[in-house]
């Protein structure tokens, strides 16, 4: 579940046996909220958005991150009054938000997971080597050099390290949590870059893209090539679309046709906000169902 973000645990859980992502994912879709608590009736005329107090690119609640923006923007051409849930990104966050209907959208997960009803996608995301130019470092893919002689930050369990183990660098690496200390910066790992505390970082694409523009120090990104072909659990790269509940298919259909016709105007933001991102693409089954690729 992905912000450090319902896309990053998702992404993360992915990687697990079928078998414990079941057993995570229960409490969120089987669950509707505190017992006894009266249950919201959404309303025609508000745009109720689930998301992060203080998860910076995405989302915070002064309407600063591109989340933020994109909701700006879908509320305004369905002529409806935008207002938020907010609830921390890890844990728990769909049972105390969209499934206790206390809000109506996710603004990006990814197009697959399964706990919600996706849109189309409308971009496409992975993960980063960051790291700074004047270190003169030469990265394109798993097997380059400079991998071998660099500290290497990157988040605990997530699926990059399946790529990372394959290649013998487990012990160039300096492990982050992959549930953020919410006393730290969800860029703490790109400040490690700046400071030199790690010399490369890997990193998913729009938290590193942000940080690296915010962090005033010319910075390299580059592409981590998708590792599925290699090993499903190492998928890199992730279709992300809007979600709502589960069988919610008017709204769910609803908020697609808005999205499909901003595209262009939500690619701006991603640009503003320095996220780097990929066309849609369905290489396998993990990247959308026959409804997304119509």
């Amino acid at each position: 579940m992905a912000k450090k973000r319902l896309i990053t645990f998702l992404i993360a859980l992915m990687s697990l046996p079928l078998v414990t992502m079941e057993t995570v994912y229960a409490d969120d879709i089987y669950s509707d909220g505190k017992v006894g608590e009266a249950r919201r009736v959404p309303k025609d005329n508000e745009f109720k958005v689930c998301a992060d107090s203080n998860n910076l690119p995405y989302s915070n609640d002064k309407g600063e991150g591109f989340e933020n923006k994109i909701a700006e923007l879908l509320a305004k051409e369905m002529g409806k009054e935008l207002s938020y849930q907010f609830w921390f990104d890890r844990f728990g966050f769909l049972r105390n938000t969209l499934n206790a209907y206390r809000c109506d959208y996710l603004i990006g997960t990814t197009t697959t997971y399964d706990a919600v009803d996706t849109t189309k996608p409308y971009y496409r995301a992975g993960y980063v080597w960051v790291y700074r130019k004047d270190r003169g470092l030469n990265i394109k893919d798993w097997k380059s050099e400079d991998l071998r002689k660099s500290v290497i930050g990157i988040k605990d369990k997530s699926p990059v390290t399946v790529a990372l183990d394959d290649n013998d660098l487990m012990g160039n690496a300096k492990p982050y949590r992959i549930q953020r200390d919410l006393t730290a910066s969800p860029g703490e790992l790109i400040d490690d870059v700046v400071s030199g505390e790690v010399d490369i970082a890997v990193e998913w694409g729009p938290l590193a893209g942000y940080y690296a523009k915010q962090s005033g120090v010319e910075m390299m990104i580059v592409p981590i090539p998708e590792y599925e072909q290699v090993k499903q659990t190492g998928k890199t790269l992730w279709n992300i679309s809007v979600g709502v509940r589960k069988r919610d298919v008017e709204r769910r259909d609803e908020i697609e046709a808005v999205v499909m016709k901003n595209r262009d105007k939500i690619l701006k933001i991603l640009d503003d906000y320095g996220i780097p991102y990929l066309e849609p693409e369905f290489s396998s089954n993990l990247d959308g169902y026959k409804r997304h690729k119509q």
